[in-house]
């Protein structure tokens, strides 16, 4: 007889408690394979492709796509084969070694073997004992109460019925079904909804205006960081126009002599880099509780990039080792995965300082919010042709404004003046930023 076994939504890593179900890659009656991707979730780090770590058909899904579920919370269930004589001794081997942070084996398992599909209906348990809410999941809404309702499991397997109930807000274990064992059927819950009294209808307030967006995932994690920095960190801006004209013909001058592209964005990184190789101040965080600054010894550089589902920052580990085409590599690999959704949690997260390009929207200036717990940000707005004075004549350059956004907490305006006037001076005459290297 097969075995019906309940997996849950494991920990992700980072802290994350939450997902949202994006899109289901499996249905009811697929038969998947161990490690195989059954759901598709998005965390407020990172999308993220769920594998099972059993092998065998599943029998029922938790959680329609848009579905907001707690780590912990049931994902789906799958019937798995029972296993042969020979292969009693190995039973752990239903499951993988392969799994995410939480879930799945402890160990690597040594050798597996192969789950034999049962067909939906021909030795699954009967359909009564597949629970509808496993422990731990929301229950359904009563239409009467509106809150939910304790009980146990509900004889329906059919994630379309569930949903018809959940939308028209009929609570199923009213419901006596009409199917084998008493399962409820879709003839069942559209038979109540016709047997139902019209509600009393009573004057409607006048709906608030506009639409309202929740803010999760992505775009709330964002929300909740950007109002902790504010809220925590004393922060101030300077800024200064910068001549980067050299920088541009010594850009191209590297880009001539064949090998990888040389971007600008590494560049600027590198100057950076050097810059808080100088002033170590602005390579920090405040440690609130213990009333201390924490310098940190080693430099990972966030930038910021906008994709369609919103503002994200990855991190590139150990820029102040790298060189300016290691740089340029790094930020084009992890620009890709965050356009394309693929970026890990551990993409996202131990930034120490971040350099924010938002000339890429044609913007001159800005003064942007710390990526809180860092201490500081360098802005740079678009580089374009203006008047300077160039050696005492007036003459059309190329020109920049940088930005500094810094927390006053961990230095005063004199050491941020000195990083923001070397980045200037390395932009205008990258011959300084040789001597430092």
């Amino acid at each position: 007889m097969a075995q019906v076994l309940e997996f849950k939504l494991p920990d992700l890593g980072e802290g994350l408690t939450e997902a949202e179900i994006v899109r289901w890659l499996v249905a009811v009656g697929d038969v998947v394979a161990i490690d195989q991707p059954v759901v598709e979730v998005e965390t407020a780090k990172a999308m993220v492709e769920v594998p099972c770590p059993y092998g065998g058909v599943v029998t029922a899904r938790f959680g329609e796509e848009g579905t907001e579920l707690p780590v912990g919370a049931p994902l789906l269930t799958v019937a798995v084969g029972e296993p042969s004589a020979e292969a009693a001794e190995a039973e752990s081997s239903e499951y993988s070694g392969n799994v995410l942070v939480g879930y799945g084996t402890g160990e690597a398992v040594r050798r597996r073997r192969r789950v034999r599909p049962v067909p939906v209906g021909a030795s699954v348990a009967p359909p009564a004992a597949v629970p509808s809410v496993p422990a731990g999941s929301p229950a359904p809404v009563s239409r009467a109460a509106g809150a939910p309702v304790e009980g146990g499991p509900v004889a329906v397997i059919s994630p379309l019925v569930r949903k018809l109930a959940r939308e028209n807000g009929l609570d199923l274990r009213e419901l006596t079904g009409s199917g084998p064992d008493g399962l409820i059927l879709r003839s069942d819950v559209e038979s109540a909804l016709r047997s139902e009294p019209e509600p009393v209808r009573v004057a409607a307030e006048p709906a608030a205006a506009g639409t309202r967006i929740p803010l999760r995932g992505i775009r709330g994690a964002v929300a909740d960081k950007l109002a902790r920095s504010r809220t925590e960190i004393p922060d101030a801006t300077c800024w200064v126009d910068a001549d980067a004209t050299e920088l541009m013909a010594a850009r191209a001058a590297m880009n001539a002599v064949g090998g990888p592209k040389i971007s600008v964005l590494a560049l600027l990184a590198r100057i950076c880099t050097a810059a808080l190789d100088r002033y170590p101040e602005l390579n920090s965080t405040v440690d609130t509780a213990a009333r201390e600054i924490v310098r940190l010894p080693s430099v990972h550089l966030g930038f910021a990039a906008q994709t369609e589902r919103g503002l994200v920052v990855p991190v590139v580990r150990d820029a102040h080792a790298r060189n300016a085409a290691s740089l340029s590599k790094e930020f084009a690999r992890l620009t890709e995965a965050a356009r394309a959704g693929t970026l890990t949690p551990g993409d996202l997260t131990g930034g120490t300082f971040t350099l924010n390009n938002y000339g890429v929207f044609g913007v001159d200036g800005s003064t942007p919010i710390i990526n809180h717990p860092e201490a500081a940000m360098l802005g740079v707005g678009r580089i374009m042709a203006k008047p300077w004075v160039h050696q005492g004549e007036l003459a059309i350059r190329q020109v920049v404004q940088l930005s500094l956004t810094f927390d006053h907490r961990v230095c005063d305006g004199g050491t941020a003046g000195g990083f923001l006037r070397y980045v200037a001076d390395c932009v205008e005459q990258p011959a300084v930023l040789l001597r430092s290297l």
